[in-house]
């Protein structure tokens, strides 16, 4: 009879422990939901035309994001990617890759539930293409943003994992750098 007690108050504890981690994700969803609604603030303006970055390469590979300026380097940050962004090129929504290729900031969300946002200018046409020859949608809104709104304080770990869609994470202190640098238009690589 007393192990019966026994399993019974672990099984009691292990309950007690769901419902405090199902409370406490119930309230960061809910928290996110309430900051993403308040955004960001108000973004920097762009710099002056002569220091802006002319193209931004993306290594996947390497976790690396670079804003260049002809053939000089203006700015590298350290990213995260989509959960599987070492499985190659985005090929349908929901697969949680980065996409690889040729594309363009085409625009820019100052009140994105992300700490500003720059939209990539996936699917191509070939994207597009593709993903109908496989009877799948290509899926979209990919873009360079920072953490999520009111989520700032995990700036220091947001680069130990892959935790996007599919998009390019960077803190919000390089976002607000990134906006600045970055005009609307400009040529994005995204490579392997």
């Amino acid at each position: 009879m007393p192990r019966m007690a026994l399993r019974g108050s672990h099984l009691g504890s292990g309950l007690k422990g769901l419902g405090v981690a199902a409370a406490l994700i119930v309230g960061a969803f809910g928290y996110t939901r309430v900051m993403a609604r308040l955004g960001s603030g108000e973004p920097p303006p762009l710099v002056p035309v002569e220091q802006r970055a002319e193209r931004i390469r993306l290594l996947k590979s390497e976790r690396r994001l670079e804003l260049w300026r002809g053939d000089t380097l203006l700015r590298s940050y350290r990213v995260s990617l989509g959960s599987d962004a070492d499985g190659g090129p985005k090929l349908r929504e929901g697969d949680e890759r980065t996409p690889e290729g040729r594309y363009r900031i085409d625009w820019r969300n100052p009140r994105s539930m992300a700490h500003l946002s720059l939209h990539i200018s996936y699917p191509s046409e070939a994207d597009a293409e593709r993903a109908r020859l496989a009877g799948v949608p290509p899926g979209g809104d990919i873009m360079i943003h920072g953490l999520p709104n009111g989520w700032g304080w995990l700036a220091p770990l947001h680069h130990l994992w892959d935790w996007t869609n599919g998009c390019i994470g960077v803190t919000n202190a390089e976002m607000q750098e990134i906006w600045s640098l970055v005009p609307t238009g400009t040529p994005v690589e995204l490579g392997g």
